[in-house]
């Protein structure tokens, strides 16, 4: 089989085009950029790229499903656009759901690096050795059919990649692969490492209360 990389985007021109050749260099046999309606160059930049390009609603979660819908190919590999896959990334997936795991992500670092940083990494990555439930910046990995069976991603505005490792995890074995992404700590940087960390706690624990999506994504963004 080969794998299809869908590249979610918004407004991203300035690191689309890293994540579309990180992608290539990892063996991704085809590249889908499900733009959302960006008014800078994300389009000009991916299709420059060899990507291939969908448009539609602004809407993280529903680009994601136009790109599985769209697909050429049975293995899908989810990738943020500040985030690049390493080489031999798609072999790996393959190997992953060959022998017998239905859902995964990798371990994830940070490009800009430092120690505050690299404690946030160590604490993503050892949430998902104990939880078996990735999050959207690790690369999410499934086959085609599995995803469509469940539905797809879940269309919320926020907690869309958390509710599908939900789901994930009820449906069989989720792989937790020995190689690393290189992702963006923009996010980090800019709101607070340790503010930043809070919220996103804070975040999952009110939506295991059943604090709707929608006032999560107002409170995160806000």
């Amino acid at each position: 089989m080969a794998v299809s990389v869908i590249i979610p985007a918004l407004n991203e021109a300035t690191t689309i085009a890293a994540a579309i050749d990180a992608a290539r260099l990892a063996g991704a046999a085809e590249v889908i950029v499900a733009d959302g309606g960006s008014d800078d160059d994300t389009i000009a930049v991916a299709t420059s790229h060899d990507a291939r390009v969908l448009t539609g609603q602004c809407f993280r979660a529903m680009q994601i499903n136009r790109g599985v819908e769209a697909a050429l190919h049975e293995t899908i590999l989810v990738v943020h656009a500040d985030t690049l896959l390493p080489p031999g990334a798609a072999a790996a997936v393959e190997q992953a759901l060959d022998d017998g795991a239905i859902f995964g992500a990798f371990r994830v670092r940070f490009l800009e690096g430092g120690p505050r940083l690299a404690y946030v990494a160590f604490m993503i990555n050892a949430r998902t050795r104990l939880t078996k439930k990735p999050w959207g910046d690790q690369a999410q990995f499934a086959r085609r059919e599995t995803l469509l069976r469940v539905g797809g991603y879940p269309a919320f505005p926020i907690m869309e990649d958390y509710e599908l490792a939900r789901r994930m995890k009820r449906e069989g074995r989720i792989a937790f692969l020995p190689f690393t992404v290189v992702t963006s700590g923009r996010r980090f940087l800019a709101k607070g490492v340790i503010r930043t960390s809070i919220v996103n706690w804070l975040i999952i624990a009110c939506y295991h209360l059943g604090v709707s999506p929608t006032r999560l994504a107002r409170w995160y963004r806000g």
